[in-house]
């Protein structure tokens, strides 16, 4: 997350911990407060959105499902809320809630802030469109410029994404292609090809 391993070791150190997460833990969150913080948008970063996905919509011991299948309402301090001393148990703990909501605007939706940029006066949107299971994302954010929308839908073929601009702000919309569309105020819809994958013998191949 912070860019502290060496370029030569990052690839071991991320496999290192999909392993953690999807062999030792299986498809479990495998962190605290503070990896939580990082986990989501750092997997994804990384190549592993769908990892972060299963995490985020998972509903066994431990996860946020678990919690709201749980009757939790807001987010327990810790992940067995449900049957820890309610001593060290705070009811409202947003902690650990981690990168959640900063992942599914920034990495689902796109809405993210462009780099040098003051206030989300230009957008860098690229959301994971390669999460196979998340055919559909709808998310507005306020800004100090006016509200940002971005809704997408896709299937095998097709994307279609509509994104909505405040006066004066301008983004550049990445493609699932690789290619980037820079778009100005108002409402812009992008219709573009998915990538095709082609399966053999079980294995999905780009």
């Amino acid at each position: 997350a912070f860019g502290i391993v060496p370029e030569d070791c990052r690839k071991d150190v991320v496999d290192n911990v999909v392993k953690n997460i999807i062999t030792d833990n299986n498809g479990k969150v495998s962190c605290g407060v503070i990896g939580i913080s990082h986990l989501l948008r750092t997997l994804t970063a990384n190549g592993y959105g769908d990892v972060a996905y299963l995490i985020a919509t998972n509903t066994a011991y431990p996860s946020w499902g678990y919690m709201v299948g749980h009757g939790a309402t807001t987010v327990w301090e810790l992940w067995n809320g449900d049957t820890a001393n309610p001593a060290m148990n705070s009811g409202n703990h947003v902690m650990l809630l981690g990168d959640l909501l900063a992942w599914c605007f920034q990495d689902l939706a796109g809405i993210r802030n462009a780099e040098g940029s003051a206030g989300y006066s230009r957008l860098d949107m690229k959301p994971d469109f390669s999460i196979q299971e998340l055919d559909s994302v709808s998310a507005s954010y306020k800004t100090p410029h006016g509200t940002v929308v971005s809704r997408w839908k896709k299937d095998l073929e097709r994307l279609l994404w509509t994104v909505t601009l405040p006066q004066g702000v301008t983004a550049d919309c990445h493609l699932p292609d690789g290619t980037v569309r820079k778009i100005k105020e108002g409402t812009t819809t992008i219709s573009a090809e998915m990538p095709v994958k082609e399966q053999f013998g079980g294995y999905v191949v780009d």
